[in-house]
C-alpha cells in the first residue's frame, strides 16, 4: 500500500470515528434534556425516588454508579460501575491516584456533575434521610435535592480559595448557607450561629473573620471556614474532597483532629477523598481503593494496610516513605494509566502489573471476597484464594 493510500485510509477512519462520536453525543444530549425535564418536574410521584437500603446499617449506598463525560474525542468513563457503602457514624477513605474517579464519585453523590457533557448514566445512590425515608439521589427531583444538599449531605471542597466567593464576606456566605435551610431564623440569629460555627472550628477572632473577605485569610483559616460552612446545618454525611491538600503538616493535623471531633459530636459519617495514605490511616474506619474509574479493593483500614491484596494497592503502599527505613529511591509503579477513552475489556492495571496470569487477558475481574470484610478485584484470588500476593 502506497503512502497516499495509507493517508486516505487514515482520513476515512478518522471521519468515521468523528461521525460516530457526533452521533453518540447527540443521543447523550437528548437523554440529558429528557432527564432534566424529570428533575425539574413539580409533580413527581415519591414512589419514583423512594427506595430501600440493602443494609440498614448504612447511611449511603453507591451501587453500580456510572458517570460518563461526552467529549469531542469520545466517551470518558470517569466512573464506571463504582459500588461503595458508607455505614452510619463511620469514616470511609477513598484513595487512588489523580484521575481515578474519586472526585467525580463525590460530585455525582451531590448531583453537581456539569451536564450535558457529564452525566450519571446508570446506577443508584441510596441515602437514608434524617426523617427515616430512603431516597435514590440519582432520581430525586431538583427541588428535593436542594433540601438534601447542604443540610443532610455537605461537602468540603478541594481548594477553599476557588470555592469561596472572593467578592462576598465570609459572614455573608455562611449566613446564606444557614438561612437557606433554616428560613425560620431571624437575621441576627443567623449571624450568631455563623459566628458560633467559626468559633467551633477553632477560629479565635470569629467576629473579625465574619466581616473579612477570603483573600484576607490564610490557607488554614479558609479551610476552617469551608468546614464551618459544611457543618453549619449539622449534616449526617460529610464529603471531604482533599481537605488538607494545600496545608502544611501542622495545620493538616489540626484540621483532621477538628473533623474527627465534630464528626463524633454530631454523629455524622465522613466520605474522605484523598491520595494521602497517611491521612487515611489516621482517619478512616474503612478504605476503598480506586483505579481508572473502578473500585479495585476495599476493606477495613487494617485489611488494606496490613494485608493489601491488589498489586496496585501494594504498589501504592510501597511508594510511601517509611520512618527509619533508608532507601536510595522511592518505589514508583511503572507505566501509565490507560487512556480513559475506549478503555479495554480486561483488567485496567494489566499493562503495569508484574503478577499477570493468563486469566488477565480475559474479561475484567469481578470483586472477590477474600475475608468477611475484605474484597479485591483481581484474578489472583479467583476461587477465594486467600494467599496474599504482597512481596
Amino acid at each position: 500500500m502506497s503512502r497516499n493510500e495509507e493517508k486516505r485510509m487514515e482520513a476515512k477512519e478518522n471521519k468515521a470515528r468523528l461521525k460516530e462520536i457526533k452521533r453518540v453525543n447527540k443521543v447523550a444530549n437528548k437523554a440529558y434534556r429528557d432527564q432534566k425535564k424529570i428533575y425539574n418536574s413539580k409533580s413527581t410521584d415519591p414512589s419514583v425516588y423512594k427506595t430501600e437500603m440493602k443494609n440498614k446499617d448504612n447511611l449511603l449506598e453507591i451501587d453500580g454508579l456510572k458517570t460518563w463525560f461526552y467529549t469531542d474525542t469520545g466517551v470518558v468513563k470517569a466512573v464506571d460501575g463504582v459500588t461503595i457503602n458508607i455505614p452510619a457514624g463511620k469514616t470511609v477513605g477513598i484513595v487512588g491516584e489523580s484521575g481515578c474517579g474519586k472526585s467525580v464519585t463525590s460530585m455525582s453523590t451531590m448531583r453537581l456533575v456539569q451536564g450535558p457533557a457529564g452525566q450519571i448514566v446508570d446506577g443508584a445512590i441510596r441515602f437514608h434521610k434524617v426523617n427515616g425515608d430512603v431516597v435514590d439521589l440519582t432520581k430525586l427531583p431538583t427541588s428535593e435535592m436542594c433540601k438534601v444538599r447542604g443540610k443532610e449531605i455537605a461537602m468540603i471542597f478541594q481548594e477553599p480559595m476557588t470555592s469561596l466567593n472572593p467578592v462576598f464576606t465570609i459572614g455573608y456566605q455562611l449566613d446564606e448557607a444557614i438561612s437557606l435551610h433554616k428560613p425560620e431564623l431571624e437575621k441576627k440569629d443567623v449571624r450568631i450561629q455563623s459566628i458560633k460555627m467559626l468559633e467551633t472550628v477553632g477560629i479565635a477572632r470569629a467576629e473579625g473573620v465574619y466581616d473579612s473577605y477570603p483573600h484576607e485569610l490564610s490557607g488554614g483559616m479558609r479551610q476552617r471556614v469551608m468546614i464551618a460552612m459544611a457543618l453549619c446545618c449539622e449534616p449526617k454525611l460529610i464529603i471531604a474532597d482533599e481537605p488538607t491538600t494545600a496545608l502544611d503538616v501542622t495545620i493538616q493535623a489540626q484540621i483532621l483532629d477538628l473533623m474527627r471531633s465534630i464528626k463524633d459530636k454530631i454523629n455524622a459519617s465522613i466520605m474522605l477523598i484523598t491520595h494521602d495514605l497517611g491521612v487515611v490511616a489516621e482517619m478512616a474506619d474503612y478504605v476503598v481503593v480506586m483505579y481508572a474509574g473502578r473500585v479495585i479493593e476495599e476493606g477495613t483500614a487494617s485489611d488494606i494496610y496490613k494485608d493489601p491484596r491488589h498489586p496496585y494497592t501494594i504498589g501504592l503502599l510501597n511508594s510511601k516513605p517509611v520512618i527509619g527505613k533508608k532507601v536510595d529511591k522511592l518505589y514508583s509503579i511503572p507505566g501509565q494509566v490507560p487512556n480513559p477513552v475506549n478503555m479495554p475489556d480486561y483488567c485496567y492495571f494489566k499493562s503495569r502489573c508484574d503478577r499477570c496470569t493468563e486469566k488477565c487477558d480475559g474479561k475484567y475481574p469481578e470483586m472477590i471476597q477474600v475475608s468477611p470484610t475484605h474484597r479485591v478485584s483481581c484474578w489472583l484470588y479467583e476461587g477465594g484464594n486467600e494467599t496474599s500476593c504482597q512481596k
